[in-house]
């Protein structure tokens, strides 16, 4: 007893320094968990460029409110519009209203000293293939003609039109028009005011949030007051992680307050008495404190999803207290709690030796990521396991539990339950069963699209939808990455891909695309459009010449004239066009120098996914550009974790039976049998209900074994003692995993109703075959006479 007394003390200590640990890190380092999936995979596969160019996409989209405001008539569109806008207006340290068409006259200043090198495409061909008179009778028509075309300055700053063409194809780069001062954008039967907005918050600020909906919501309402028949269409990050928090707000009050309800009813009924909770959370929480100590010390971070799958100690690190209840419940009051617990130790020290070996066959995988989930899981079981054997003797003993309702009546159950034996009707049976995990496992297919896991609501993803078609807008998550060793490398690099993407546009598999290189040509192309223009239009004797005779001007004219348009003519860097208004739409493609690489993006627009193959072959030995589909890339990741979980779960059963074999040699299959046939009829019913195996599915079977295992050595530990405590802490641990990941099958999150439906389906199996698996004394006593 004396020593027991020292192990808890210094146990206390232990609890001590890691709640000053866990004190320093959250307060006085104020550690944010990291939520980068990226850091997720192998160092190796790591590529800081491809990382910085999809946070450069994101984050361009991330902060933006698009809104629509449209109507069948322009007048009530901008009617509609206008009262958006005034219940934003007083908001704009939350939502500021982009420049829009305001801006537009800024634009051009910036181009000004550059401007005879800006020619389009089509009039680039033109000039090495149309004849002098076709360039002289394009500039009359432009001087005399109605219809000459859009003019930007004077006549003497554009007299071919060449950078008039220029502005309009990069206008074609949007269906977005200035109209009346505002953004427009018609389709579909309407007239649409755009207007957009940059959110001061990062849109996964609970504040943000909480603040910018409502006033989204009002101002779509004051719209809709002005103009009844107006349509507001809305996008924007916030938006979906609004509604992504509302709903795991709901759940968690839901499904987590109904399992906790359950949970303390549950255990009212058995023991009469609210403690074992208490000392239950209290080996759980010492179990999460520990775990996050371990792993900060060991990895220097901690990952949101490492916490999330950490969340699964509850459904095993339970099972150590109960276990241990469940027997204090039964034994007599001469039994005092400590030689109560070295009775158990055997039993507990093989389920925590099962879980361990089962989480730390995840270190075993190449992926940093389910290493750092194997270690806190492994390091959270193995401190709520010694806060149970150090603290619980004390904290629970003889005379503080009485035996409830629900443990009266509950332990008769298991005398009449069936049990697995060689009689026929038992036979068939399993043959029955048999056939049915075969036909069930047959038709299961596999899905590791990324897209499969989204849950935004409806009326949200057909707004995106229908705003993405009516504004033409590229894909963040599928474009090219271009690197080189300088920028005009990249550019040229950049104009390279562009002239493989021409058959692409023509045969309709995209619109178009965004890329840097549209505003600013390679210093390259540059130099040779300023040489074609010599050698054309500016040429001593050709269309400039011919032009001023038409119009009556004299040779001092044509001079001026050639001279004006080569002081137009200063090359136009990267760095000078980023420091423009203009370029600000664009800002997003270009990354600069990322770890000595010079990187860009070329975005695509009106990209049909059925290209993407096609599009993935544009880039095919093209030195420096890389096709990225970041939902293809994490949707493949996805998949090779979850093959490689399904090949570390197959493992861990191994390892597990080799681990039980010393202590219950032939009965070991009887220990494991039970959790191996509840996953088996799990992914049965999973295929046969229509269901594709994704990655959780194969988490969630990776914590049922933790779990399964666990009533398995429960139910084999003590059978010949005819106690009912190991069926009672079978029963109780199943109740509560069923209602605390069970119920999260009711979740809307995809992801969590998957884990969720296995975990409910696996316990409850893996419960009803816990006992079929024992034998009596009377037949362990007539297997060793036998033997």
């Amino acid at each position: 007893m004396i020593t027991h007394r020292r192990l808890a003390f210094a146990w206390a200590l232990v609890v001590c320094l890691l709640a000053g640990h866990n004190a320093w890190l959250w307060l006085g380092k104020r550690v944010n968990p990291d939520t980068d999936i990226l850091a997720l995979l192998p160092a190796g596969e790591r590529d800081p460029v491809l990382q910085r160019s999809f946070t450069h996409m994101v984050d361009s989209a991330q902060q933006r409110v698009v809104v629509l405001v449209g109507a069948e008539t322009w007048r009530d569109a901008v009617r509609a519009a206008a009262a958006f806008q005034a219940v934003l207006r007083p908001h704009a340290d939350l939502l500021k209203e982009d420049a829009g068409a305001n801006a537009q006259a800024a634009w051009l200043d910036g181009f000004t000293p550059h401007a005879t090198l800006l020619v389009g495409a089509a009039d680039e061909r033109a000039l090495r293939t149309q004849p002098a008179r076709y360039w002289t009778e394009n500039a009359l028509a432009r001087a005399y003609g109605a219809f000459g075309g859009p003019k930007l300055g004077s006549f003497r700053d554009d007299p071919f039109g060449l950078f008039a063409n220029w502005m309009q194809e990069r206008a074609g780069e949007t269906p977005v028009r200035p109209r009346d001062g505002h953004l427009y954008v018609g389709g579909e039967g309407r007239e649409y005011v755009l207007v957009t907005y940059t959110l001061a918050q990062s849109a996964f600020a609970l504040s943000a949030q909480r603040r910018a909906v409502p006033l989204l919501d009002a101002a779509a309402a004051a719209a809709r007051r002005a103009v009844p028949a107006a349509e507001v269409i809305e996008a924007g990050v916030v938006l979906h992680a609004a509604a992504a928090g509302s709903q795991a707000s709901s759940e968690v009050e839901t499904i987590g307050v109904g399992s906790m309800v359950g949970i303390v009813v549950l255990t009212w009924l058995t023991f009469r008495s609210v403690r074992p909770i208490g000392v239950i959370v209290l080996a759980i929480g010492i179990g999460f404190l520990g775990a996050l100590s371990v792993c900060w010390l060991l990895f220097g971070r901690i990952h949101l999803l490492t916490l999330v799958f950490g969340a699964s100690l509850i459904g095993v690190a339970q099972d150590y207290g109960l276990y241990f209840l469940c027997h204090r419940l039964g034994a007599g009051p001469h039994e005092d709690s400590v030689r109560l617990l070295r009775r158990l130790l055997p039993g507990l020290g093989l389920t925590l030796l099962a879980a361990v070996i089962g989480y730390m066959g995840l270190a075993l995988t190449p992926f940093p990521g389910l290493r750092h989930m194997a270690v806190f899981s492994a390091f959270g079981l193995v401190f709520a396991w010694l806060t149970v054997v150090c603290w619980f003797p004390a904290l629970i003993g003889p005379g503080t539990l009485r035996r409830g309702w629900l443990a009266r009546r509950y332990r008769a159950l298991v005398v009449r339950w069936p049990r697995v034996s060689a009689r026929p009707k038992v036979l068939a049976a399993l043959a029955l069963l048999a056939v049915f995990a075969a036909v069930g496992c047959a038709r299961l297919g596999t899905d590791d699209d990324i897209r499969s896991l989204q849950s935004s609501p409806q009326h949200l993803v057909r707004d995106q939808i229908k705003l993405g078609r009516l504004l033409d807008a590229p894909t963040p998550v599928q474009y090219y990455l271009v690197r080189g060793a300088s920028d005009e490398q990249v550019l040229q690099r950049e104009e390279a891909l562009k002239r493989r993407l021409d058959p692409l546009v023509a045969r309709g598999d995209i619109t178009g695309w965004q890329a840097l290189s549209n505003w600013v040509p390679s210093a390259r192309t540059q130099a040779e459009r300023l040489a074609l223009l010599d050698a054309t239009v500016l040429a001593p004797d050709g269309p400039l010449a011919a032009l001023a005779q038409t119009l009556g001007e004299d040779r001092d004219w044509v001079a001026a004239t050639r001279a004006h348009l080569r002081d137009r003519a200063k090359p136009l860097s990267a760095e000078a066009f980023l420091r423009t208004p203009a370029s600000e739409p664009w800002r997003h493609l270009w990354l600069g120098k990322v770890d000595g690489v010079h990187a860009s993006i070329v975005a695509l627009r009106g990209m049909r996914y059925a290209a993407i193959p096609a599009l993935s072959r544009a880039a095919d030995e093209l030195e420096g550009v890389q096709w990225v589909d970041k939902v293809g890339g994490i949707s493949a990741v996805l998949g090779r974790y979850r093959a490689v979980m399904g090949a570390v779960v197959l493992g861990a059963y191994a390892l597990v039976f080799l681990a039980l074999l010393p202590r219950y040699r032939g009965r070991t299959w009887r220990v494991l049998a039970p959790t191996a046939a509840a996953s088996v009829l799990t992914l049965a019913i999973l295929g046969l209900t229509g269901q594709h195996l994704q990655l959780f599915h194969v988490l969630a079977l990776m914590l049922l074994l933790g779990v399964g295992v666990d009533y398995g050595i429960f139910m084999q530990e003590d059978p010949q003692r005819g106690d009912d405590a190991p069926w009672l802490a079978v029963g109780l641990s199943a109740a509560s995993t069923l209602l605390s990941f069970g119920l999260l099958a009711l979740s809307g999150t995809p992801a969590l109703r998957a884990f969720g439906l296995t975990m409910l389906l696996g316990t409850a199996f893996v419960w009803l075959a816990a006992p079929c698996f024992t034998i009596t004394a009377k037949e362990r006593h007539e297997a060793t006479v036998t033997a």
